[in-house]
């Protein structure tokens, strides 16, 4: 298992760190990205997001949100649990005007009000199997139990100063 620790000073940090794992992992799971087969899954991807009560979970996810292409800024799910957003294609320059994306829709989740039972009346089953999903659960370890083997997790602390955060993204 692979972990990378970054130390973001701002909640623009923060965003940005969001934005640059979500272009890092647009393009890594594009098909045929760097003339090979992309690296992929036969699954949704799931990103859980762990830490203490206003670590820059959702101050993360919107810029993770909008570096995958997602035109609306994600607000907190807190009392909706789950909204679902429209990815758009993304275009890099070595595709030569060709859109491609594995990805079509971005899933966030607010987990900390519920349990793995009401995960699966949300359709947890039907989504999380659908490769053209992007899900990331806000307090995914309260439901370690339905999360896949291969779950990105991303831990937030908060580190000293009021603004400072240690996040640590474990492969």
């Amino acid at each position: 298992m692979e972990s990378i620790e970054v130390i973001t000073k701002s909640g623009k940090e923060t965003k940005k760190l969001g934005g640059k794992l979500a272009k890092e992992i647009a393009i890594s799971h594009m098909p045929y990205a760097t003339g090979r087969k992309a690296y992929g899954l036969r699954r949704a991807l799931v990103l859980s997001l762990e830490g203490e009560l206003g670590a820059g979970k959702t101050t993360f996810t919107q810029g993770f949100a909008k570096g995958l292409g997602v035109k609306e800024n994600p607000r907190s799910p807190t009392f909706v649990i789950m909204r679902v957003y429209e990815i758009t294609p993304l275009n890099p320059p070595y595709f030569k005007g060709e859109k491609r994306n594995r990805f079509s829709n971005f899933i966030h989740i607010d987990a900390y009000r519920i349990s793995t039972k009401d995960l699966k009346v949300l359709g947890w089953d039907e989504f999380s199997k659908n490769p053209k999903n992007i899900i990331l659960i806000e307090w995914g370890n309260i439901l370690k139990k339905a999360m896949p083997k291969k779950t990105i997790r991303i831990i937030f602390k908060h580190a000293g100063h009021s603004q400072h955060r240690l996040i640590t993204i474990i492969q």
